[in-house]
């Protein structure tokens, strides 16, 4: 049971994954190219995160994948980044994205398959 109150100090890789919504390879790759995200180890070895690691995490995902910077680019970005001061808030894990509902548009749906129609007529003609 969780008890209120007590702010988690730190995360494990699978913790910080389920919160960045980031698979645990990338976040391992992550620390290989960005000098800035060094997680600390305990005893057994494995990573442990703070929320300064998992803020500069959610940076790099948003320059990556938002922003479309690349690995070389957000390096540049990153040597002028400081993160926020620790403001003891608790993070939270995002739930998994909700599948998407199908297109219900039936214009889009005919063009479709006017388009799909028309490649198939085309590939007759060049066989």
């Amino acid at each position: 049971m969780k008890s209120l109150g007590i702010k988690k100090l730190y995360y494990s890789i699978s913790e910080v994954s389920k919160i960045t919504d980031l698979e645990q390879y990338v976040l391992r790759y992550w620390e290989s190219e960005f000098d800035q995200l060094r997680p600390a180890k305990n005893r057994a070895g494995n990573r442990i995160y703070t929320n300064r690691d998992i803020k500069l995490i959610l940076y790099i995902k948003k320059l990556l994948r938002d922003e479309r910077y690349t690995i070389e680019g957000a390096k540049q970005v990153l040597k002028t980044f400081t993160p926020e001061v620790d403001t003891g808030e608790q993070l939270e894990l995002i739930d998994p994205p909700k599948p998407r509902p199908k297109i219900k548009d039936e214009q889009l749906r005919a063009d479709v398959l006017e388009v799909k129609q028309f490649l198939e007529d085309l590939l007759k003609k060049l066989n």
